[in-house]
């Protein structure tokens, strides 16, 4: 028989499959090392998709680290995994120990056909070898690139010893979903053969947009009508480029360039960045509505994080119709339009990023097209597109098995 023979016969036997199996037949254990105790991009992303796979019949049941006062209520079912405070002074991160006796118990009785792991932690190493000691379908989703963390922290020799692990962990399940195509491309290069699919993100269009912007609010952080508003979205972490970030708005005040940078978010690095930049204002958390507001307030939004496997905030931006500078690095070749959203620079060049910044900054005709090109470009991404993926792609694995 012909391979295009055999590649027809599988198709059509995995069509009548997924015919056979409704998603409610589904039984999804999805392992994560953060659901919901600190609040990141990556579990919003998972707690939207549990919500969606509930609404359409999946059992799910999730395991995760918990606290007694997490950063918000988690949707669907959570088992706690007992865990530890992350050392090197990033204690509000939980690292777990694996699956227990009492997590096996209670995933025997849940009785999972389909396994999920969301990080390639020892929980997620465990979880993996759980699903494949039972034969049971395997699917893992990535939503961070850990393998550039140690170059941030003075270790960058671990960097390729970080890729062998990642490697070897995404190589040994069923499917592979990442945020954008680049990030497939990624894994490609680093030599995972498993099949990758995409699980883009969407947005919440009411929240994210030009008509959220507010002067009066600017005003009451210091914020001119005339002031040219520079600003950060994320947790105060290292990895996000902080320094870059930092290095870039002291070259802005060497040229001449006039500016205000409004820092919204909070973290560890707080202390330290408010150090690096102190003329910043700095808006702390916000959420909902409010941070609707906040990115609609700033006039150009900058992202030198090169660990972004999408850049959710990077998207938010571009709704709100704000142009954006970022590294060119995953993420944000996906999502941003060069010279028509907003410009990419290589990821340490300070020159560039300044360049870039101070053209939108002087130019408001450019700015306003970018704004609209941008808010144009986000009108396509949708929540329930994207997390329909993903279930269309466990009964694929299901159909594959």
């Amino acid at each position: 028989m012909a391979n295009s023979d055999i590649v027809a016969v599988a198709f059509v036997v995995g069509c009548r499959y997924r015919r056979g199996m409704k998603p409610s037949d589904l039984r999804v254990a999805l392992f994560s090392g953060n659901y919901n105790y600190v609040r990141d991009g990556a579990n919003q992303a998972l707690n939207l998709l549990v919500g969606h796979l509930l609404d359409r019949g999946v059992h799910v049941r999730v395991y995760s680290p918990t606290v007694a006062e997490p950063a918000f209520a988690p949707t669907g079912d959570l088992v706690d995994v007992p865990a530890m405070p992350l050392i090197g002074g990033r204690g509000e991160y939980r690292v777990a120990g694996g699956i227990t006796r009492r997590v096996r118990r209670d995933l025997e009785a849940f009785a999972p056909n389909l396994v999920h792991v969301s990080a390639p932690d020892w929980l997620g190493h465990r979880a993996v070898c759980f699903a494949r000691r039972r034969g049971l379908a395997t699917l893992a989703s990535l939503h961070t690139r850990f393998e550039t963390y140690p170059r941030y922290y003075g270790l960058p020799f671990l960097e390729p010893i970080f890729v062998w692990m990642l490697r070897r962990f995404y190589g040994r399940v069923d499917q592979v979903m990442v945020p954008t195509p680049s990030i497939a491309d990624l894994l490609e290069q680093w030599g995972v053969a498993t099949p990758i699919g995409i699980w883009s993100r969407g947005i919440n269009h009411d929240r994210f947009s030009p008509a959220r912007r507010d002067l009066a609010w600017r005003r009451a952080h210091g914020i001119g009508d005339d002031e040219m508003a520079i600003g950060f979205l994320g947790r105060l972490v290292k990895e996000k480029g902080l320094d870059i970030f930092a290095e870039v708005v002291t070259d802005l005040a060497r040229r001449g360039v006039p500016h205000k940078v409004l820092v919204i978010g909070e973290g560890p690095a707080r202390d330290w960045f408010e150090n690096q930049v102190p003329e910043a204002v700095f808006a702390g958390f916000q959420s909902g509505d409010d941070l609707g507001r906040a990115v609609a307030s700033m006039d150009v939004f900058f992202n030198p994080s090169i660990t972004e496997t999408f850049g959710n905030v990077t998207l938010e931006a571009m709704a709100a119709g704000v142009p954006v500078v970022a590294a060119r690095a995953t993420g944000a070749v996906d999502l941003i339009d060069e010279g028509v959203t907003g410009f990419l620079v290589p990821p340490r060049e300070v020159s560039g990023y300044s360049q870039a910044i101070e053209r939108i900054v002087g130019d408001p005709a450019l700015r306003r097209r970018m704004g609209a090109a941008g808010t144009a470009c986000a009108a396509g991404y949708q929540w329930e597109t994207a997390n329909q993926a993903v279930l269309d792609a466990y009964l694929e694995v299901m159909a594959r098995r």
